[in-house]
C-alpha cells in the first residue's frame, strides 16, 4: 500500500555527518517488500561499547530477548536490522532464526555473538525467512561505508512516511565529538520504555556502565514521553554505541553533562519526528500537564489525555470540546482536584477552579484546534509536578493504514 507523506513531516532532514569507527550499509533481502530496502547492517570497531532499553512487553520478539541477554556484556560490533518481519510470536522458529542471524554476522565480521545485536519490525507471528538475510550480509559486508545515513533510514521503515534522522555536535575534554540517531514509528507506538526502534551512534569514548545511565534517563525524557495509538510494540529497540573513536580519554558519567543535554535534545527530536509520523496524523498534540503530586502523576495524566480517542477524534475533527480534556484527567487514576482544576488550548483559558470561564469564546480556540500544532495545558491543582507529553489526533487514516496493512 502506497502511503502519502505525512503532512506534518519535516520540510528539511539534515544530512548527517560520518561517524568515525562505524560504517554501515542497506540493502534489498525481499523478506516482506520489493523494490525497496529492508535490510541494515552495521560495523562497529572493536572497543564499541553499547547500551539501551527494551520493551516491556510480556510478548516480546526473538531479537529483543536476544539483546536484553546481551546488554550486559556492554560491547558491540554489528548491527543487523531488518524490517516487514518482527519476529516475534514464532516460537521455536524465531530463536533458531536469530541464532543463525548472529552466527552469520559474527563470522563476517570475525567477533563474538554476544557483540552482535538484531532488531527487527514488521508483522507479529509470522516466521521469518532469515536465509533472505544471510544470503545478502556478505555483500552487504563488501558495501559498507560511513556515509550511508539516508539509506540506513529507510531500511528500517514500515508503515512510515518519512525517514527520522537526527544529529548533534558536542565538545568531551576539548574533543568535537558526533550523534547520529535513526529512527522509524509510526503506529502500535506508546511509551513503555522504548516505543519504537531507534539507533543512536557518537564517536565519543564512554564506558557501558556510565553510557547505561544516560541512556535510560534520555528515554525517559524523550520516546517515554509520546504515544500515537496507546499500543506498545513487542519489538520496542532502543541501542546507543559509542565507538570511542574521537581520540578523547575514557571519561565518566560525572565529566559528561553537555552529551547527557546533547542526547537527550537528539532523543526528543526523535521521538517528535516519530508522533510527525502517527499513521493518519493531520496533527501534532503537544499536552503539558502541571499541578500534579509527581513527575509519574503528571506524566500518567498526560497520557490519559493523549490516549483518549474521544480526545483524539475531538481535535482531527477540529471540535473544541474541552470537557473530554477533564474526562480524560478524571479516569487517569492519578490525584486531581476538580476544583481546582485549570484547561487552556492554544493558550486561552477555557476553564479554571473547575468550571468554564466567565464569558468563555470559543471563537479563537475553535481556531487554534483548526491548525496542525495543537497545544493543552492542564493545571490539576495539587502539587507542583509536572509533564509534557506528545500525541497525534486520530483520523479514518489510522483505519484505512491498519487494515490494509498485510495486504
Amino acid at each position: 500500500m502506497e502511503l502519502k507523506r505525512s503532512p506534518l513531516a519535516p520540510t528539511t532532514l539534515p544530512t548527517l555527518p560520518e561517524i568515525r569507527g562505524l560504517r554501515l550499509a542497506a540493502g534489498e533481502s525481499g523478506v516482506r517488500y520489493q523494490g525497496r530496502p529492508d535490510l541494515l547492517v552495521v560495523e562497529l570497531q572493536p572497543g564499541t561499547t553499547i547500551a539501551g532499553t527494551l520493551t516491556r512487553s510480556l510478548a516480546p520478539s526473538a531479537p529483543v530477548d536476544w539483546c536484553r541477554a546481551c546488554l550486559p556484556r556492554g560491547r558491540a560490533r554489528a548491527l543487523v536490522v531488518n524490517s516487514g518481519n518482527a519476529n516475534a510470536f514464532t516460537g521455536t522458529r524465531g530463536v533458531d532464526s536469530v541464532k543463525r542471524t548472529v552466527a552469520a554476522t559474527s563470522r563476517l565480521f570475525n567477533c563474538a555473538d554476544d557483540e552482535v545485536y538484531l532488531a527487527s519490525t514488521g508483522v507479529i507471528g509470522e516466521p521469518l525467512a532469515d536465509e533472505k538475510i544471510t544470503a545478502l550480509l556478505p555483500r552487504l559486508a563488501t558495501s559498507l561505508r560511513g556515509d550511508a545515513w539516508p539509506e540506513a533510514a529507510r531500511a528500517i521503515m514500515t508503515t512510515d512516511t518519512f525517514p527520522k534522522v537526527a544529529t548533534r555536535t558536542v565538545t568531551i575534554d576539548g574533543t568535537r565529538v558526533t550523534i547520529n540517531g535513526i529512527a522509524k514509528g509510526s503506529g502500535m507506538i506508546a511509551p513503555d520504555m522504548a516505543t519504537m526502534l531507534a539507533f543512536v551512534f557518537t564517536d565519543a569514548a564512554i564506558p557501558a556502565e556510565a553510557l547505561r545511565g544516560m541512556v535510560t534517563a534520555s528515554v525517559d525524557r524523550s520516546f517515554n514521553c509520546l504515544t500515537v495509538d496507546s499500543d506498545t510494540s513487542t519489538s520496542d529497540t532502543v541501542l546507543v554505541c559509542a565507538t570511542g573513536a574521537a581520540g578523547h580519554d575514557m571519561v565518566r558519567d560525572g565529566q559528561l553533562p553537555g552529551f547527557r543535554r546533547a542526547l537527550t535534545d537528539l532523543m526528543t527530536d526523535l521521538a517528535k519526528q516519530v508522533v510527525a509520523d502517527g499513521e493518519g496524523a493531520e496533527k501534532f498534540v503537544t499536552i503539558e500537564v502541571a499541578g500534579a503530586a509527581s513527575k509519574r502523576a503528571a506524566r500518567r495524566i498526560g497520557l490519559a489525555i493523549a490516549n483518549s480517542p474521544l480526545v483524539k477524534t475531538a481535535i482531527a475533527g477540529e471540535d473544541a470540546n474541552w470537557g473530554r480534556i477533564v474526562m480524560a484527567v478524571g479516569k487517569a487514576g492519578e490525584k486531581a482536584d476538580r476544583d481546582r482544576m485549570a484547561v487552556k488550548i492554544g493558550g486561552v483559558t477555557v476553564a479554571e477552579n473547575g468550571q468554564r470561564v466567565e464569558g468563555y469564546d470559543e471563537a479563537p480556540v475553535a481556531s487554534h484546534i483548526k491548525g496542525r500544532d495543537i497545544r493543552i495545558a492542564v493545571d490539576v491543582g495539587v502539587g507542583r509536578s509536572k509533564a509534557t507529553v506528545w500525541t497525534c489526533d486520530l483520523t479514518h487514516r489510522y483505519i484505512d493504514i491498519n487494515a490494509g496493512y498485510r495486504s
